[in-house]
């Protein structure tokens, strides 16, 4: 059985708090397949900055962390919240 291709497709990434500093904007669109490929168009897009908070930055959407090799679906919304101290 050949495994079938990730579907590629606009998802809404909305940043949060040092990601969005970096970004210079609180969201975009971006085309994705998986969170590595979502993470690897924002620091194309946005630069070395981006790239180095994103490093630190969990992916969240519908409620949910969403791991490095997970499918987004497209039109979902992603968040991209970078670690926050206090308690």
């Amino acid at each position: 059985m050949i495994p079938s291709a990730t579907v590629r497709g606009s998802v809404t990434v909305r940043f949060f708090a040092g990601a969005a500093e970096a970004a210079g904007e609180d969201q975009t669109l971006a085309e994705a397949g998986t969170v590595a490929d979502l993470r690897a168009a924002l620091a194309d897009r946005y630069g070395a900055e981006l790239e180095r908070v994103l490093t630190q930055c969990s992916m969240m959407s519908g409620g949910g962390r969403l791991e490095e090799g997970a499918v987004i679906e497209p039109g979902a919304t992603v968040d991209v919240l970078p670690p926050f101290a206090g308690g």
